[in-house]
């Protein structure tokens, strides 16, 4: 056995040895349990950084883990290759997308290869190979069938750089997730999936996500948005048309004052068409479309409004109110009209304010008396019910109900549940994108393209730097065709679709991605299916996992999934910063993994990563952090290489649980090694503290080299123990550094890849401490401790406490009232 560890020629080894005997390749094995662990794959946007690693070395280590512990795993890698990311890039560096993404795949594929992890790379997949994008429009056509997939015109979000429809989703703060831009309106035809159809199956469904994440079930309930109410038809004065409105407070209908539209809602124009008022009012909205005010600004935001000329007509009270149209209500949130009621609502106070509108208190909160005149702040709370007519006295809570059936008796309302959830926007005017399979005849309208026909290809001979129009629409080879019904003259559509759509079915297509002729067997998804671990950042919470959920009720309806959630267990990693930020190449303080794994090796940046925090926090990367993980290796391979001689020798006695023979130093590190299992069992197996498991095992290592003795001067029953302690620290070890516990292994002596040993397992005896150290109280204060064999009666421990120094000297003739004692912990003398 070499004196120092050489990571260079040991990791290079082992990977060509795992891989040449196959260890990761998954197949269906009905007699052994299945465990199928997931990172989310991603954008090969350029060289894989520090976060990627950190993701995809959790998911190695609980692979390994669970591999050890007798599954049959599957760990499977691919590539989410379509979108604007890789778009952008290729348009930057003037290359075609297919070319650079091919690229980039190889060289984060070889990033990843060099680490080790167990990945079945015979899975491998990426969503821009037609493979693969054929079963994306397959599920599109299944969606098209079943009423969940539409088109419709509608203003939509539109970013001007990226050029292109951006969902509600992918909006944040009003700008682009992607590039940052601010974003605009924009009417368009585009195509929706009917997510909303399933927005309280989503939601009750929670119920089986007992492993997410609180925080990632908070933010789906908050973005689907159920609330309950009452929806409301409000005459337009002197016309024919109800207003129809949604609202949760029904009990607040009689302080309605004035009526709000978002400047985009359709109504408008028909409220103003012909009046004085239709030239202020398209003024206004112009102006408002250029602010794009979002969400979240809402209730900051200065309040502007213009009115239409048209009166509103309260249904309870027959009350006219105005009707205008205003920058704080939004479109796509409710639906883009809001009865305002100042006295009890800020936003629709603070305009009431500026624009000189009653306000109206109906709801008096119990000793209080509220005036219109003077309120500075609207009172959204409880209370009791104010010039409401029959309802006058009613507690709030009583009267929404009461108001709620009024409304049904008198046929000018009904109960309704609302959801905050829009349908998903999946067109895109990009290229590299997955093509919509549907086709436009003049006869036949609408014409979804023949199963047997796909995949549409992705041309290649076209432009593809955004304009604003498809560039799909350059390629005249791709746009015209035939129509399969009637075979007339048609035309494709040119829109591609979003990047999640193609990433909303991969983790299905992994359990079978070779079958030419099916997008998944039933078999393969009912053996492997749902994922078991899934592992990933919470920036996708919303996003990925919300419409792969979607995605997995939908097909269990048609009949093809026989489950309704994709993941079990879900995971949030953090992000790897340095310098307080996360790394990223605009900030220059990226860490290049090749850099850090010539320098330092893959399984001490393995350590390192695993070490350095919580793995669900935010780390910090640290030079000092990484020279410790190495400066750990090197202390667990001297160990072994000074007391190499031990397994040299032909004694490989078993050792017993039995300690009756053993010394007191061995009998503690006999139960040290006991501990150091549970404890890193545990934390991997239930809370994933992969720090905290390092930090046994560095504790067990610690207590081996406390030693300090030669192996002649060891007796047998040492020698067995400490071997034992030995081998264990390499097993325990082996999952966050394999090739270096691969090496040690078999520089031991055995022939069998450690890949294949068993996890051990720790014994309830041995754990058992002989001595174990009481707290002594008096009046509940600490006084004294003391040591006592684990086996000693009650009784003998209140003898020999009473017997201390220490408790006589603060009995001091006292009367003892009782003594509590908890087993194996404390004892408390009660005196007066």
């Amino acid at each position: 056995m070499k004196e120092t560890y050489d990571f260079k020629d040991v990791e290079t080894k082992w990977q060509k040895y795992w891989h040449s005997q196959n260890f990761f390749e998954s197949n269906v094995d009905k007699n052994k349990k299945e465990y199928y662990v997931l990172e989310m794959f991603p954008y090969p946007s350029g060289e894989p950084h520090m976060g990627h690693v950190k993701n995809y070395v959790i998911g190695d280590v609980v692979a390994r883990y669970k591999q050890s512990r007798g599954f049959n795993i599957l760990h499977p890698m691919g590539w989410d290759s379509f979108g604007l990311p890789a778009e952008n890039a290729a348009i930057k560096n003037q290359i075609h997308p297919a070319i650079w993404t091919k690229n980039n795949i190889q060289k984060m594929k070889n990033t990843l290869q060099s680490m080790g992890i167990t990945y079945d790379w015979n899975r491998e997949i990426s969503t821009c190979s037609p493979e693969y994008y054929k079963w994306t429009q397959w599920i599109f056509l299944q969606l098209y069938k079943n009423r969940l997939a539409y088109k419709k015109k509608a203003v939509v979000n539109w970013c001007p750089s990226c050029a292109t429809v951006l969902a509600n989703e992918q909006v944040v703060n009003g700008r682009c997730e992607r590039c940052g831009a601010e974003v605009t309106k924009k009417e368009l035809s585009q195509w929706f999936f009917k997510i909303t159809d399933y927005a309280q199956q989503l939601l009750d469904d929670m119920d089986i996500l007992e492993e997410w994440p609180e925080r990632v079930l908070t933010m789906q309930k908050n973005w689907i948005g159920r609330s309950e109410g009452a929806k409301v038809e409000f005459k337009i004065s002197g016309r024919d048309e109800t207003i129809p409105v949604f609202t949760t407070r029904p009990d607040t209908l009689f302080g309605v004052t004035f009526f709000v539209l978002s400047p985009e809602h359709p109504m408008v124009e028909q409220l103003i068409r012909g009046t004085s008022y239709e030239k202020q009012v398209k003024q206004f909205r112009n102006e408002i479309a250029k602010e794009n005010v979002s969400e979240k600004d809402l209730a900051t935001t200065e309040k502007r409004g213009c009115f239409t000329g048209q009166f509103a007509i309260n249904p309870l009270n027959q009350e006219k109110v105005p009707i205008w149209v205003a920058n704080y209500v939004l479109m796509e949130y409710g639906t883009g009209m809001v009865m305002a009621v100042p006295a009890h609502d800020q936003r629709d106070l603070e305009f009431a304010r500026k624009y000189n509108l009653p306000v109206k208190v109906v709801i008096q909160p119990e000793n209080a008396a509220l005036s219109g005149e003077t309120l500075k702040e609207a009172y959204d709370g409880e209370g009791v019910m104010v010039n409401s007519g029959e309802f006058n006295g009613l507690h709030s809570l009583k009267a929404k109900e009461v108001i709620t059936k009024y409304l049904e008796d008198k046929n000018l309302g009904k109960k309704q549940i609302n959801y905050r959830l829009r349908d998903w926007l999946i067109s895109r005017q990009r290229y590299w994108g997955a093509p919509i399979p549907i086709i436009y005849c003049e006869k036949c309208g609408i014409v979804p393209v023949p199963e047997t026909d796909l995949p549409v290809y992705l041309p290649e001979d076209v432009n593809f730097k955004p304009t604003g129009l498809s560039p799909l629409l350059s390629s005249k080879e791709f746009l015209y065709t035939t129509c399969p019904n009637c075979g007339g003259k048609a035309r494709r559509e040119t829109d591609t679709m979003d990047t999640f759509v193609c990433s909303s079915w991969y983790y299905l297509r992994f359990c079978s991605p070779n079958l030419p002729d099916k997008p998944f067997d039933d078999e393969e998804l009912h053996y492997w299916m749902p994922v078991d671990q899934y592992i990933g950042g919470v920036e996708h919470a919303i996003l990925h996992l919300l419409y792969s959920r979607f995605f997995v009720k939908a097909l269990n309806d048609m009949g093809y999934l026989r489950f309704k959630e994709p993941f079990k267990r879900l995971f949030t990693q953090g992000m790897v910063c340095k310098d307080g930020a996360a790394m990223s190449k605009s900030k220059g303080n990226v860490v290049t993994p090749g850099e850090i794994f010539n320098q330092y090796g893959i399984d001490a940046t393995r350590v390192m990563i695993l070490f350095a925090s919580p793995p669900e926090v935010d780390m910090e990367w640290s030079d000092k952090g990484i020279e410790g993980a190495s400066r750990f290796l090197n202390r667990v391979w001297r160990l072994v290489y000074q007391y190499h001689k031990l397994f040299q020798e032909k004694e490989h006695t078993s050792i017993s649980n039995n300690t009756d023979t053993m010394n007191k130093d061995i009998k503690d590190l006999k139960r040290k090694i006991h501990q150091t299992i549970k404890k890193v069992t545990e934390d991997i197996e239930e809370r994933f503290h992969f720090n905290t498991a390092i930090s046994a095992i560095m504790e067990l290592v610690n207590s081996l080299y406390s030693f300090d003795l030669k192996v002649s001067q060891m007796s047998q029953a040492h020698k067995l123990v400490f071997k034992d302690a030995i081998e264990t620290t390499i097993k325990l070890l082996n999952p966050i550094a394999p090739h270096f516990c691969e090496e040690l292994w078999h520089e031991i002596g055995y022939k069998k890849s450690l890949y294949l040993e068993p996890w051990p397992e720790y014994s309830i005896d041995a754990l058992k401490e002989e001595e174990i150290l009481i707290v002594v109280q008096i009046n509940g204060k600490l006084r004294d401790k003391i040591k006592i064999l684990s086996d000693i009666s009650e009784e003998d421990i209140k003898e020999k406490v009473l017997k201390l120094p220490k408790v006589k000297k603060w009995i001091n003739n006292k009367k003892i009232d009782k003594i509590i004692y908890v087993s194996g912990k404390l004892l408390n003398i009660v005196v007066h």
